[in-house]
């Protein structure tokens, strides 16, 4: 994720998105219709608004509260004092890691990005509220393009195309049912998650 969002440049090889080598394009532009969520959410110091918004001096507030509801966030900001504008101290701290993994994704969903990068996005959220996640973000992205990096499964099943690595090579690839018919690595770590019996 970080290679590409060129937070640093590969030592060998390219990045291709669609015909273009990534290097080509001015990194501004790169990364105006480019989204990431990472796994460590990092917020700024400022209100929930500012970073949802990055600031932006007219925001949406019916698409942003359009976004907080679709996320599971709307019930959390009714109980703040200051609703949408009440601080989250340094780095959010105080939030818990789900409720600034879920702000990061208002975040990303919010610039409308062409195509996004989820690198276990979900990682600090609990399973019934990932649920919601995932069906808003199946909703948010229609049409556009989503490269998610997940070690928890339920994260991608719904997938186009699954890219299973080990030791940094790609060992199988398809969708999930495709996945679970072969009984590989991906069917085996799909039933140890799952306790299918």
């Amino acid at each position: 994720a970080s290679l590409i969002m060129r937070l640093y440049e590969p030592d060998n090889g390219d990045i291709f998105f669609g015909n273009e080598n990534v290097r080509n394009l001015p990194l501004y532009r790169w990364r105006k219709i480019t989204g990431i969520v990472p796994q460590k959410a990092d917020l700024f110091e400022g209100s929930l608004l500012f970073n949802i918004t990055l600031g932006e001096e007219e925001p949406d507030y019916e698409y942003i509260a359009g976004l907080c509801t679709l996320l599971g966030l709307d019930t959390f900001l009714e109980e703040l004092p200051q609703g949408i504008l009440t601080p989250v101290g340094e780095q959010g701290v105080r939030l818990s890691g789900g409720q600034r993994q879920r702000i990061a994704l208002a975040r990303a969903a919010y610039r409308k990005p062409g195509w996004l990068i989820l690198d276990e996005a979900t990682s600090s959220i609990d399973t019934r509220t990932e649920v919601k996640v995932q069906k808003a973000f199946a909703e948010l992205m229609e049409g556009r393009t989503s490269f998610i990096v997940a070690h928890r499964l339920s994260t991608i099943q719904e997938a186009d195309l699954i890219l299973v690595m080990k030791d940094g090579n790609i060992i199988e690839q398809g969708r999930h049912e495709e996945l679970l018919a072969k009984k590989g690595f991906y069917a085996n770590l799909y039933e140890s998650q799952f306790a299918i019996s």
